[in-house]
């Protein structure tokens, strides 16, 4: 398993994340709202790493100076090709930017193996997960509901680690 650190979103754009995962389910297509589990929550991840020490949640308590950050959910995209992941992209504002480059700082000391390659700064792809392991056949369906693609305004607010391997999140703050 791994680690991540992810930013959280206010309760006014977790909701109408959480409304385009129902939509998706509403129509059959198996949305992240298919995933019981108390830890899931619409979320933004800034690093990935197999292994993460003990310490980096005391290490990340500086980031939440940075917080509340705005945002905004934009353009809908697709990670994979037979297995396709379904995200909505966060655009990558000079604030958000900068953000991800002090996690990153901050983590290389505490990740031994290093970050995964697709969470470094230049690699990164800020987004917001709506479905995975999706099947191709299925996006004509998700793509026709308006809701999928309209922009969201948002807001930033927490920071939280998840250990995936005790499957446990550890709220930063």
């Amino acid at each position: 398993m791994v680690h991540s650190v992810e930013l959280l979103l206010d309760s006014e754009t977790e909701s109408a994340v959480q409304q385009i995962w129902a939509d998706l389910m509403a129509v059959g297509i198996r949305s992240q709202a298919a995933h019981r589990s108390p830890s899931n929550r619409p979320h933004i991840t800034l690093t990935v790493a197999e292994r993460m020490d003990d310490t980096v949640d005391a290490a990340l308590l500086p980031v939440l100076a940075r917080l509340p950050l705005d945002c905004r959910i934009g353009a809908l995209m697709l990670f994979g090709s037979r297995a396709i992941t379904l995200v909505r992209l966060v655009v990558p504002s000079v604030q958000l930017l900068a953000l991800h480059a002090e996690v990153h700082r901050i983590c290389l000391a505490q990740t031994p193996d290093g970050p995964l390659v697709h969470a470094e700064p230049g690699a990164w792809t800020p987004h917001v997960t709506l479905a995975r392991r999706l099947s191709p056949d299925v996006l004509p369906q998700a793509l026709a509901l308006p809701q999928v693609s309209h922009e969201i305004p948002g807001r930033i607010t927490g920071l939280r680690h998840w250990d995936g391997n005790a499957k446990v999140v550890h709220p930063i703050g």
